[in-house]
Protein backbone atom coordinates (compact mmCIF):
# COMPACT_ATOMS: atom_id res chain seq x y z
CA UNK A 1 0.00 0.00 0.00
CA UNK A 2 1.41 3.33 -1.02
CA UNK A 3 2.29 5.87 1.91
CA UNK A 4 1.69 9.17 1.90
CA UNK A 5 5.00 11.71 2.61
CA UNK A 6 4.50 12.77 5.81
CA UNK A 7 6.26 16.03 7.67
CA UNK A 8 8.19 15.06 10.40
CA UNK A 9 7.43 18.07 12.23
CA UNK A 10 4.26 17.70 11.09
CA UNK A 11 4.27 14.20 12.31
CA UNK A 12 5.64 14.86 15.81
CA UNK A 13 2.92 17.08 16.43
CA UNK A 14 0.03 15.02 15.86
CA UNK A 15 0.97 11.70 17.35
CA UNK A 16 1.66 14.20 20.59
CA UNK A 17 -1.77 16.07 20.42
CA UNK A 18 -3.28 12.89 19.67
CA UNK A 19 -2.38 11.55 23.19
CA UNK A 20 -5.06 14.31 24.41
CA UNK A 21 -8.10 12.05 23.20
CA UNK A 22 -6.42 8.69 24.17
CA UNK A 23 -9.25 7.86 26.43
CA UNK A 24 -11.94 7.44 23.69
CA UNK A 25 -10.14 4.85 21.76
CA UNK A 26 -12.04 1.69 22.73
CA UNK A 27 -9.27 -1.07 21.57
CA UNK A 28 -6.08 1.50 21.87
CA UNK A 29 -3.03 0.28 23.79
CA UNK A 30 -4.03 3.42 26.95
CA UNK A 31 -8.32 2.17 27.34
CA UNK A 32 -8.19 0.53 30.87
CA UNK A 33 -6.58 -3.07 30.67
CA UNK A 34 -7.94 -5.03 34.11
CA UNK A 35 -4.71 -5.42 36.06
CA UNK A 36 -4.51 -8.74 37.48
CA UNK A 37 -1.26 -8.07 39.60
CA UNK A 38 1.10 -5.23 40.14
CA UNK A 39 2.98 -5.37 36.69
CA UNK A 40 3.71 -1.08 36.54
CA UNK A 41 3.35 -2.46 32.56
CA UNK A 42 0.07 -2.17 30.62
CA UNK A 43 -1.12 -5.88 29.46
CA UNK A 44 0.30 -5.05 26.07
CA UNK A 45 -1.16 -7.89 23.49
CA UNK A 46 0.55 -7.58 20.06
CA UNK A 47 2.92 -8.55 17.40
CA UNK A 48 6.68 -7.85 16.20
CA UNK A 49 6.76 -6.11 12.77
CA UNK A 50 9.67 -7.04 11.12
CA UNK A 51 9.99 -4.03 8.53
CA UNK A 52 13.50 -3.01 9.62
CA UNK A 53 14.48 -6.51 11.41
CA UNK A 54 17.42 -7.18 8.88
CA UNK A 55 20.65 -4.97 8.43
CA UNK A 56 20.53 -5.52 4.25
CA UNK A 57 18.74 -2.65 2.57
CA UNK A 58 14.81 -4.55 1.16
CA UNK A 59 14.35 -5.44 -2.09
CA UNK A 60 11.76 -4.04 -4.58
CA UNK A 61 9.10 -6.04 -2.95
CA UNK A 62 9.44 -6.41 0.32
CA UNK A 63 6.94 -8.39 1.50
CA UNK A 64 7.79 -7.89 5.26
CA UNK A 65 6.50 -3.88 4.97
CA UNK A 66 3.69 -3.73 7.26
CA UNK A 67 0.24 -1.96 5.65
CA UNK A 68 -2.54 -0.32 6.60
CA UNK A 69 -4.89 -3.24 6.60
CA UNK A 70 -2.54 -5.52 8.86
CA UNK A 71 -2.76 -2.55 11.42
CA UNK A 72 -6.21 -1.83 11.38
CA UNK A 73 -7.11 -5.88 11.88
CA UNK A 74 -4.79 -5.93 15.01
CA UNK A 75 -6.88 -2.95 15.98
CA UNK A 76 -10.25 -4.62 15.44
CA UNK A 77 -9.10 -7.60 17.03
CA UNK A 78 -8.09 -6.34 20.03
CA UNK A 79 -4.43 -6.00 19.98
CA UNK A 80 -3.18 -2.81 21.35
CA UNK A 81 1.04 -2.95 21.01
CA UNK A 82 3.81 -3.48 18.18
CA UNK A 83 7.46 -3.89 19.00
CA UNK A 84 9.85 -2.79 15.89
CA UNK A 85 13.02 -4.88 16.51
CA UNK A 86 15.51 -3.18 14.14
CA UNK A 87 19.26 -3.14 12.59
CA UNK A 88 21.08 -0.37 13.27
CA UNK A 89 23.02 -0.53 10.08
CA UNK A 90 19.49 -0.61 8.32
CA UNK A 91 19.24 3.21 8.51
CA UNK A 92 22.49 3.98 7.96
CA UNK A 93 24.36 5.19 4.40
CA UNK A 94 27.48 3.17 4.38
CA UNK A 95 29.58 1.22 1.34
CA UNK A 96 27.62 -2.41 2.04
CA UNK A 97 30.13 -3.77 -0.51
CA UNK A 98 32.64 -4.03 2.23
CA UNK A 99 32.38 -4.60 6.23
CA UNK A 100 31.25 -1.09 8.03
CA UNK A 101 33.77 0.50 10.03
CA UNK A 102 33.80 1.86 13.49
CA UNK A 103 33.25 5.63 11.87
CA UNK A 104 30.29 4.91 9.59
CA UNK A 105 28.10 3.51 12.72
CA UNK A 106 27.16 7.10 12.76
CA UNK A 107 26.22 7.64 9.58
CA UNK A 108 22.60 7.66 9.65
CA UNK A 109 19.94 7.86 6.33
CA UNK A 110 17.17 10.44 6.76
CA UNK A 111 15.37 9.12 4.30
CA UNK A 112 15.49 5.75 6.47
CA UNK A 113 14.71 7.80 9.15
CA UNK A 114 12.09 9.28 7.95
CA UNK A 115 10.52 6.11 6.54
CA UNK A 116 10.22 4.86 10.25
CA UNK A 117 8.33 8.10 11.32
CA UNK A 118 6.00 7.05 8.51
CA UNK A 119 5.36 3.61 10.45
CA UNK A 120 5.72 5.01 14.15
CA UNK A 121 2.85 7.96 12.83
CA UNK A 122 0.47 4.71 11.02
CA UNK A 123 0.63 2.52 14.45
CA UNK A 124 -0.24 5.52 16.51
CA UNK A 125 -3.30 6.57 13.78
CA UNK A 126 -4.84 3.07 15.20
CA UNK A 127 -4.03 3.04 18.38
CA UNK A 128 -1.56 0.60 19.10
CA UNK A 129 1.52 1.13 21.64
CA UNK A 130 4.98 0.75 19.53
CA UNK A 131 8.37 -0.33 21.56
CA UNK A 132 11.46 0.27 19.18
CA UNK A 133 14.25 -2.06 19.68
CA UNK A 134 17.45 -2.33 18.56
CA UNK A 135 18.14 -6.12 17.57
CA UNK A 136 21.23 -5.33 16.28
CA UNK A 137 23.09 -2.26 18.25
CA UNK A 138 26.33 -1.35 17.81
CA UNK A 139 28.17 -4.31 18.41
CA UNK A 140 26.17 -6.83 19.19
CA UNK A 141 23.68 -9.10 17.95
CA UNK A 142 22.42 -12.83 18.69
CA UNK A 143 22.08 -13.57 15.35
CA UNK A 144 24.74 -13.67 12.88
CA UNK A 145 25.37 -12.07 9.39
CA UNK A 146 26.41 -8.75 9.08
CA UNK A 147 30.35 -8.23 10.09
CA UNK A 148 30.52 -5.80 13.51
CA UNK A 149 33.85 -3.71 13.73
CA UNK A 150 33.35 -3.89 17.65
CA UNK A 151 32.13 -5.53 20.33
CA UNK A 152 29.52 -4.05 22.63
CA UNK A 153 30.52 -5.90 26.31
CA UNK A 154 34.36 -5.47 25.64
CA UNK A 155 34.60 -2.29 23.84
CA UNK A 156 34.37 1.35 24.87
CA UNK A 157 33.77 2.74 21.33
CA UNK A 158 31.39 0.29 20.37
CA UNK A 159 29.51 1.49 23.93
CA UNK A 160 29.92 5.15 22.85
CA UNK A 161 27.84 4.38 19.47
CA UNK A 162 25.44 2.34 21.31
CA UNK A 163 24.71 5.24 23.54
CA UNK A 164 24.41 7.67 20.31
CA UNK A 165 21.86 6.06 18.39
CA UNK A 166 19.46 5.53 21.41
CA UNK A 167 20.26 8.89 22.07
CA UNK A 168 19.68 10.01 18.62
CA UNK A 169 16.39 8.33 19.25
CA UNK A 170 15.51 9.55 21.96
CA UNK A 171 15.67 13.15 20.96
CA UNK A 172 13.73 12.57 17.65
CA UNK A 173 10.85 11.62 19.66
CA UNK A 174 10.86 13.25 22.88
CA UNK A 175 7.96 14.91 22.59
CA UNK A 176 5.65 11.46 22.23
CA UNK A 177 4.18 9.99 25.55
CA UNK A 178 5.18 7.13 26.85
CA UNK A 179 2.07 5.54 26.69
CA UNK A 180 2.23 5.78 23.09
CA UNK A 181 6.04 4.97 22.67
CA UNK A 182 8.87 2.99 24.59
CA UNK A 183 12.20 2.07 23.62
CA UNK A 184 13.45 -1.46 23.92
CA UNK A 185 16.98 -1.22 24.37
CA UNK A 186 18.54 -4.64 23.01
CA UNK A 187 17.25 -7.60 21.61
CA UNK A 188 18.53 -10.57 23.48
CA UNK A 189 21.85 -9.55 25.56
CA UNK A 190 24.54 -12.72 25.85
CA UNK A 191 28.24 -12.79 25.49
CA UNK A 192 29.11 -14.80 22.20
CA UNK A 193 32.68 -16.42 21.91
CA UNK A 194 32.25 -15.26 17.90
CA UNK A 195 30.08 -12.32 16.87
CA UNK A 196 29.60 -13.99 12.99
CA UNK A 197 29.12 -17.54 13.70
CA UNK A 198 25.42 -18.61 14.25
CA UNK A 199 26.01 -21.21 16.58
CA UNK A 200 28.67 -19.54 18.39
CA UNK A 201 28.49 -20.77 22.49
CA UNK A 202 26.72 -18.10 24.15
CA UNK A 203 26.50 -17.45 27.79
CA UNK A 204 24.62 -15.09 30.22
CA UNK A 205 26.63 -11.45 29.69
CA UNK A 206 28.17 -10.61 33.65
CA UNK A 207 25.74 -8.57 35.50
CA UNK A 208 27.83 -5.42 36.12
CA UNK A 209 28.76 -5.46 32.52
CA UNK A 210 25.36 -5.38 31.44
CA UNK A 211 23.74 -2.82 34.50
CA UNK A 212 26.92 -0.66 32.39
CA UNK A 213 25.72 -0.52 28.94
CA UNK A 214 21.74 -0.59 29.88
CA UNK A 215 22.48 1.86 32.33
CA UNK A 216 24.48 4.29 29.81
CA UNK A 217 21.97 4.17 26.86
CA UNK A 218 18.91 5.00 29.94
CA UNK A 219 21.21 8.37 30.62
CA UNK A 220 21.00 9.02 26.99
CA UNK A 221 17.40 8.45 26.66
CA UNK A 222 16.24 10.24 29.47
CA UNK A 223 18.45 13.30 28.68
CA UNK A 224 16.23 13.88 25.84
CA UNK A 225 13.23 12.81 27.95
CA UNK A 226 13.33 12.17 31.74
CA UNK A 227 9.67 10.39 31.51
CA UNK A 228 10.71 8.02 28.41
CA UNK A 229 9.50 4.25 29.79
CA UNK A 230 12.88 2.18 28.68
CA UNK A 231 12.51 -1.86 28.82
CA UNK A 232 15.55 -4.11 29.02
CA UNK A 233 15.27 -8.15 27.85
CA UNK A 234 16.51 -10.52 30.28
CA UNK A 235 20.02 -12.33 30.02
CA UNK A 236 21.18 -14.87 28.18
CA UNK A 237 18.85 -14.32 24.95
CA UNK A 238 15.70 -12.57 26.86
CA UNK A 239 15.68 -16.11 29.33
CA UNK A 240 16.74 -14.67 32.45
CA UNK A 241 15.99 -12.09 35.12
CA UNK A 242 18.46 -9.41 35.61
CA UNK A 243 18.66 -8.07 39.15
CA UNK A 244 21.60 -6.00 38.73
CA UNK A 245 19.35 -3.45 36.28
CA UNK A 246 16.68 -3.60 39.31
CA UNK A 247 17.42 -0.56 40.53
CA UNK A 248 17.84 1.61 37.25
CA UNK A 249 14.01 2.31 36.66
CA UNK A 250 14.02 0.02 33.51
CA UNK A 251 11.14 -2.67 32.44
CA UNK A 252 12.23 -6.05 31.84
CA UNK A 253 11.68 -8.50 28.95
CA UNK A 254 11.00 -12.19 29.02
CA UNK A 255 10.66 -14.61 26.08
CA UNK A 256 8.27 -17.28 25.04
CA UNK A 257 10.11 -19.64 23.39
CA UNK A 258 10.76 -21.95 26.56
CA UNK A 259 11.55 -25.26 25.81
CA UNK A 260 12.71 -24.75 22.28
CA UNK A 261 11.83 -28.12 21.20
CA UNK A 262 8.67 -26.97 20.49
CA UNK A 263 9.01 -23.39 19.99
CA UNK A 264 12.08 -23.50 17.14
CA UNK A 265 11.26 -27.36 15.74
CA UNK A 266 13.24 -27.85 13.22
CA UNK A 267 14.56 -23.88 12.83
CA UNK A 268 17.80 -23.94 10.61
CA UNK A 269 18.71 -21.11 12.55
CA UNK A 270 18.80 -22.85 15.69
CA UNK A 271 19.31 -26.58 15.03
CA UNK A 272 23.09 -27.49 12.95
CA UNK A 273 21.13 -30.49 11.84
CA UNK A 274 17.55 -29.96 12.25
CA UNK A 275 16.50 -33.74 11.30
CA UNK A 276 18.06 -34.37 14.77
CA UNK A 277 15.15 -31.94 16.38
CA UNK A 278 13.36 -34.28 18.69
CA UNK A 279 9.48 -34.49 17.88
CA UNK A 280 7.59 -31.84 19.88
CA UNK A 281 4.91 -33.32 22.43
CA UNK A 282 3.30 -30.96 25.29
CA UNK A 283 3.02 -32.41 27.82
CA UNK A 284 5.55 -34.93 27.52
CA UNK A 285 8.98 -36.62 27.19
CA UNK A 286 11.51 -34.58 24.63
CA UNK A 287 15.35 -35.19 24.66
CA UNK A 288 14.89 -37.41 27.78
CA UNK A 289 13.48 -34.17 30.21
CA UNK A 290 10.02 -33.94 31.09
CA UNK A 291 7.77 -30.91 29.99
CA UNK A 292 4.69 -29.66 30.90
CA UNK A 293 2.26 -26.85 32.88
CA UNK A 294 4.38 -27.48 35.87
CA UNK A 295 7.64 -26.54 34.72
CA UNK A 296 6.40 -24.03 32.37
CA UNK A 297 5.00 -22.04 35.68
CA UNK A 298 8.58 -22.64 37.32
CA UNK A 299 10.38 -21.22 33.82
CA UNK A 300 8.28 -18.09 34.34
CA UNK A 301 8.27 -17.84 38.32
CA UNK A 302 11.02 -15.36 38.29
CA UNK A 303 9.32 -13.46 36.38
CA UNK A 304 6.01 -13.23 38.05
CA UNK A 305 8.70 -12.44 41.42
CA UNK A 306 10.05 -9.74 39.62
CA UNK A 307 6.62 -8.36 39.08
CA UNK A 308 5.65 -8.66 42.47
CA UNK A 309 8.64 -6.88 43.02
CA UNK A 310 7.34 -3.68 41.55
CA UNK A 311 9.11 -4.11 38.30
CA UNK A 312 7.39 -3.90 35.11
CA UNK A 313 7.40 -6.88 32.91
CA UNK A 314 6.35 -7.79 29.25
CA UNK A 315 6.93 -10.63 26.82
CA UNK A 316 8.43 -9.19 24.14
CA UNK A 317 9.01 -12.53 22.29
CA UNK A 318 6.60 -15.66 21.42
CA UNK A 319 5.18 -17.83 19.61
CA UNK A 320 6.09 -20.72 17.46
CA UNK A 321 8.17 -21.83 14.54
CA UNK A 322 5.76 -23.26 11.62
CA UNK A 323 6.79 -26.85 11.17
CA UNK A 324 5.88 -27.94 15.18
CA UNK A 325 2.58 -29.80 14.59
CA UNK A 326 -0.32 -27.02 15.15
CA UNK A 327 -1.96 -28.98 17.79
CA UNK A 328 1.05 -29.45 20.02
CA UNK A 329 1.91 -26.20 19.37
CA UNK A 330 -1.80 -24.70 20.71
CA UNK A 331 -1.38 -26.92 23.66
CA UNK A 332 1.85 -26.08 24.87
CA UNK A 333 1.31 -22.02 23.84
CA UNK A 334 -2.11 -21.78 25.71
CA UNK A 335 -0.26 -22.54 28.51
CA UNK A 336 2.21 -19.91 28.04
CA UNK A 337 -0.25 -17.11 27.26
CA UNK A 338 -2.17 -18.80 30.69
CA UNK A 339 0.52 -18.15 33.01
CA UNK A 340 1.90 -15.03 31.41
CA UNK A 341 -1.79 -13.39 31.87
CA UNK A 342 -2.47 -14.61 35.62
CA UNK A 343 0.70 -13.25 36.23
CA UNK A 344 -0.57 -9.72 34.47
CA UNK A 345 2.17 -10.35 31.79
CA UNK A 346 1.32 -8.98 28.40
CA UNK A 347 3.19 -10.70 24.84
CA UNK A 348 4.19 -9.92 21.19
CA UNK A 349 4.38 -12.82 18.92
CA UNK A 350 7.18 -12.82 16.40
CA UNK A 351 5.44 -11.73 13.76
CA UNK A 352 1.88 -10.80 12.34
CA UNK A 353 2.30 -12.19 8.84
CA UNK A 354 4.66 -14.83 8.38
CA UNK A 355 6.17 -18.39 10.17
CA UNK A 356 5.35 -17.25 13.41
CA UNK A 357 2.41 -15.42 12.94
CA UNK A 358 -1.55 -15.56 12.70
CA UNK A 359 -1.56 -14.79 9.18
CA UNK A 360 0.21 -16.27 6.62
CA UNK A 361 2.24 -18.56 8.59
CA UNK A 362 2.83 -21.47 5.77
CA UNK A 363 2.02 -24.38 8.24
CA UNK A 364 0.63 -27.51 6.14
CA UNK A 365 -1.22 -29.43 8.96
CA UNK A 366 -4.00 -27.11 9.25
CA UNK A 367 -7.13 -25.36 7.57
CA UNK A 368 -7.11 -21.67 6.68
CA UNK A 369 -9.27 -19.42 6.34
CA UNK A 370 -9.39 -17.44 3.96
CA UNK A 371 -8.66 -13.48 4.72
CA UNK A 372 -8.88 -10.98 2.36
CA UNK A 373 -6.53 -12.73 0.23
CA UNK A 374 -4.35 -13.84 3.25
CA UNK A 375 -4.54 -17.29 5.38
CA UNK A 376 -5.85 -17.20 8.52
CA UNK A 377 -4.99 -19.15 11.40
CA UNK A 378 -8.50 -18.82 13.09
CA UNK A 379 -7.71 -21.24 15.80
CA UNK A 380 -4.87 -19.47 17.45
CA UNK A 381 -6.81 -16.49 16.76
CA UNK A 382 -9.14 -17.08 18.82
CA UNK A 383 -7.13 -18.57 21.54
CA UNK A 384 -5.51 -15.51 21.66
CA UNK A 385 -8.81 -13.58 21.97
CA UNK A 386 -9.60 -15.14 24.82
CA UNK A 387 -6.79 -13.93 26.88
Amino acid sequence: MKQNKIDRRLFIKSTALAASGLAFAGNSAFSAIPSVSKNKLPRWKGFNLLDYFTADLPGDHNEERTTEDDLKWMSDWGFNFVRIPMAYPRYLSFDRSRPITKEETYKLDPKVLDDIDKLVYMIHKHGLHVSLNLHRGPGFCINAGFNEPFNLWNDKEAQDAFYFHWGMWAERYKNISSEKLSFDLLNEPCYKDDMNDQFSKSSAVPGETYRKVAEGAAKAIRKANPDRLIIADGNSGGSNVTPELIDLNLAQSCRGYWPHYISHYQAPWVWKDPSKAPKPVWPGTMDGKTFGRKQLEEFYKPWTDLVEQGVGVHCGECGCWSNTPHEVFLAWFGDVVDILTKGGIGYALWNFRGDFGILDSGRKDIKYTDWYGHKLDSKLLDMLKKY
